[in-house]
């Protein structure tokens, strides 16, 4: 019987399901279900709606983003890989994101903008304060995480490296935003081998 993969991508911040990243890996996984919410504003609706889609939908693999790396890190007991996670986004909002910002992409609500304020902001803050409360061994097996080595925006190499170990973390030849290079040659590979680990019980790859 043809196993029908499942994967789940959780976009960055001020982006959509709809996103270029999106469409690539729909393009690469031509026969996988890519499952691409668009997220809530406030992190912790997000985090319950993701819950909420890997509870029902039972995902393959979950790959998140920027933001959505911080987001999926914290998706437990489910295969995941995070690419430049994005972990202190209280910060990154308060230098730069404040008041009215702009979809990259197009929503399903059809939404073209919205507004980050002080509310907003503490809400990250308290959920960094018990993000990475869930790591322990099991969920050391469960984690990849890539980094463009040229990435201007965010460098959380050292934290997850202490966190999951330096084995699961890999760097490649790129900058913050996925392109399609970098999807086919690393991103792809990387999903595969999460599914054939799956198949002999094993989720090293």
């Amino acid at each position: 019987m043809e196993r029908n993969n499942k994967l789940l991508y959780v976009h960055g911040f001020a982006s959509s399901g709809s996103s270029g990243t999106v469409m690539t890996l729909r393009r690469h996984l031509a026969s996988w279900r890519v499952i691409a919410p668009d997220l809530p504003v406030d992190p912790f609706d997000a985090l319950e709606l993701l819950r909420n889609i890997v509870e029902k939908e039972q995902p393959d693999v979950v790959v998140g983003t920027s933001m959505g790396g911080m987001y999926t890190q914290q998706l437990w007991g489910v295969p995941r890989i995070i690419v430049n996670p994005s972990f202190e986004m209280s910060r990154s909002l308060l230098f730069g994101k404040m008041g009215k910002n702009k979809y990259m992409s197009k929503r399903q609500d059809g939404a073209a903008e919205f507004r980050i304020d002080k509310s907003v902001v503490e809400r990250f803050k308290l959920m960094e304060k018990t993000q990475f409360d869930g790591v322990n061994d099991a969920e050391k097996q469960l984690v990849t995480a890539l980094f463009g080595d040229k990435d201007p925006i965010v460098n959380f190499y050292p934290l997850v490296a202490e966190l999951y170990g330096k084995e699961r973390c890999v760097h490649f030849d790129g900058e913050h935003r996925l392109n399609d290079e970098v999807v086919k040659k690393v991103l792809i590979p990387i999903i595969n081998s999460y599914v054939k680990a799956d198949d002999t019980q094993n989720w090293y790859f």
